[in-house]
């Protein structure tokens, strides 16, 4: 996130004095930063959400699907849904570990391997939105096909291919992949997870500079065992500027039926137990420099941006699965019967019930706002929309699915199988939350999306403050941009406290008006508290990562609101019912505002530094005598 000398005009604001890092963080922190986007002139919704002046006029009214582009989705989607009821069985295919052949083969003769992909190569052309309604509709079913699907196009190689290929390249894979050629994408190394400063692979140019020679080994890429191409990261040779050496990582188009690519090893896991995820070695396979993606050095570019999008498919995913959780949920609470009632009718069944519909809701709000964002410019800057509706998604949909299993109490730890064979209906709850858990962990663990989302949200901070607060720098050249940054602050801060000038709720009910006037406060009341953990940690502040993940979830929660309040007059315009969207809104917000208090809490009551203290004492083994009375395996 910085270079360790003076930053000049035109590289990136940072706050982090990288001096005083290793040398490897130093460089993790260079790479990853020269690849992000920069911040366009107009910046998103969200990113002025963390700035404390939200502005609704990008996403209110809701983005509204077109009616031809809606009849090509619901035409698709009932294809679709007729082929997943009559040939797929999930549980099978969870059994056996395989999608088999005549799935993947039908699947497609639909274009489900192509569906946002143009027809002019072979696919179906639809929007965003339908792949996300697509999404939705595989995750309520069948999490194996989800991901077969989502990683062929998410983040295999038509999206990189639409996104950055040239058109010969377009023409000569876009079709293939259309067609049902599987693909993947393959950056994972078994000691590069989030920091690519440490790839080992290499793609070394040929003497006379017409291809690369590919060495080293992937992990966890997910269809790589199916996949017939993929897209590859590299380390290319450096280059050095100003004396100084810059890692270059490059995305590689490779075909699988190259001489030297081998999957040594098809990996297991706890859930998605037909993900076809392998290990890849590259034994010096040539690759044509025609195959570089966007240019080199450029990988991560590549990656990230693909990934911003690609985000999409799980959250939509886990808002079908929030729904078939919720369906489950609502069936069997009114079927079941304990102490002379059914088992919604008491309070402790009732809340979790409440809760798993708001928040659904809201879920399915957030993802089809970010969605339509993408169908209404395919350059907006949706990279904190779509991290957030992932982050948050991901986390909810999790409690959801346990949520679901209590509440089915034994017959939800039961599989399908043995409940089947007992004469009851095979309600595959263990399925679904072995299936659920990895998305927390897919695309960026929440961990890690926490702190990407907060270097985003920093970012307009980071553009006005570094000179004055970086101590790398001369204290007699911090002065001007001391100046500077204080008229900008002395103006923005007093702003923060006003009580006027926020959001305009021209338009919405006046319910949903009440619940956006509390986000435009709230909005102000983050943007103060990030200002003053500035002030308080300057240079440090990227050390306080609970703390900025505080700030993240503050900001989810704003959005998840907003899209909810959104989309609710969206649908009261259209006719809905108004009592009970009204009333499910109302309760999604207010267990929204009860989570933000305690969020707000904890910036300034917590135990973080205790916690972090105590947490070094038990690596270094001063609570050994924890383990007394369990088998030592070491």
């Amino acid at each position: 996130m910085s270079t360790t000398k003076i930053p000049l005009p035109e590289e990136p604001a940072s706050l982090i004095d990288t001096s005083k890092m290793s040398a490897g963080q130093r460089a993790a922190l260079e790479l990853s930063e020269a690849a992000r986007e920069t911040t366009p002139e107009q910046a998103s919704f969200v990113s002025k959400l963390f700035m404390g002046r939200p502005d609704l006029s990008g996403i209110a009214p809701f983005p509204e699907q077109r009616a031809e582009d809606r009849d090509q989705g619901d035409a698709f989607l009932q294809r679709l849904e007729t082929f997943l009821h009559d040939r797929v069985d999930p549980d099978e295919i969870d059994r056996t570990g395989e999608i088999p052949q005549a799935v993947m083969d039908e699947l497609a003769k639909l274009g489900a391997f192509g569906i946002k992909i143009s027809p002019a190569y072979g696919g179906l052309g639809l929007s965003q939105t339908n792949y996300s309604r697509a999404a939705m509709l595989l995750g309520s079913y069948c999490g194996n096909l989800t991901a077969l699907l989502s990683a062929h196009q998410s983040i295999g190689v038509p999206q990189p291919l639409i996104l950055f290929g040239t058109e010969e390249q377009k023409r000569k894979f876009l079709p293939r992949v259309a067609k049902g050629e599987v693909s993947a994408f393959a950056l994972t190394e078994a000691e590069v997870g989030s920091d690519p400063a440490k790839m080992q692979t290499s793609a070394e140019p040929t003497e006379d500079g017409k291809e690369f020679i590919v060495n080293g080994e992937k992990l966890w890429c997910t269809n790589g065992t199916k996949a017939g191409v993929i897209i590859v990261m590299a380390r290319t040779p450096s280059k050095f500027v100003n004396g100084k050496e810059r890692k270059q990582i490059t995305a590689f188009i490779v075909e699988m039926n190259s001489p030297g690519v081998e999957v040594i090893q098809r990996c297991r896991f706890m859930g998605l137990r037909a993900l076809y995820n392998g290990v890849i070695r590259f034994t010096n396979v040539r690759v044509p420099r025609e195959n570089i993606l966007l240019a080199e050095g450029k990988g991560l570019r590549v990656a990230l941006t693909t990934l911003n999008t690609g985000r999409m498919t799980l959250p939509a995913a886990c808002a079908g699965l929030s729904k078939r959780c919720l369906e489950v949920v609502k069936n069997w609470a009114n079927q079941r019967a304990q102490w002379g009632a059914p088992i919604g009718k008491h309070a402790a069944i009732a809340d979790k019930v409440a809760r798993m519909a708001a928040n659904t809701f809201a879920l399915e709000s957030m993802t089809l706002l970010t969605s339509a964002l993408v169908d209404r410019d395919k350059h907006a800057d949706i990279r904190l929309e779509a991290a957030l509706c992932k982050l948050w998604g991901s986390e909810m949909a999790w409690r959801i699915v346990d949520d679901t299993m209590q509440i089915r109490g034994g017959r939800g730890y039961e599989t399908a199988g043995s409940l089947k064979s007992r004469g009851e209906e095979p309600i595959a709850v263990e399925r679904f939350m072995r299936d659920c858990r990895i998305n927390t962990i897919f695309e960026g663990s929440s961990e890690i999306m926490r702190l990407f989302i907060a270097r985003e949200a920093l970012d307009p901070h980071l553009k006005v403050a570094a000179p004055m607060l970086d101590s790398r720098i001369p204290l007699a050249k911090r002065m001007q941009p001391a100046i500077k940054a204080g008229l900008f602050y002395a103006g923005w801060y007093a702003r923060q406290w006003l009580p006027f000038g926020g959001l305009s709720t021209s338009g919405f009910h006046p319910r949903l008006a009440r619940q956006l006037r509390f986000v435009s406060r709230t909005s102000r009341q983050l943007a103060r508290a990030i200002f003053h953990a500035l002030i308080r940690f300057g240079p440090s502040l990227d050390k306080q990562q609970i703390l900025l993940g505080r700030f993240v979830d503050v900001g989810a929660e704003l959005f998840a609101i907003t899209a909810s309040c959104s989309r609710a007059q969206s649908m009261l315009n259209h006719g809905a019912e108004s009592a009970e969207l009204l009333a499910l809104v109302d309760y999604f917000c207010d267990t929204s505002r009860l989570r933000l208090r305690q969020l707000f809490r904890e910036l300034h009551r917590n135990t973080d530094r205790e916690g972090y203290k105590f947490s070094q004492d038990v690596l270094a083994g001063k609570y050994e005598w924890l383990r007394d009375g369990i088998l030592r395996t070491k």
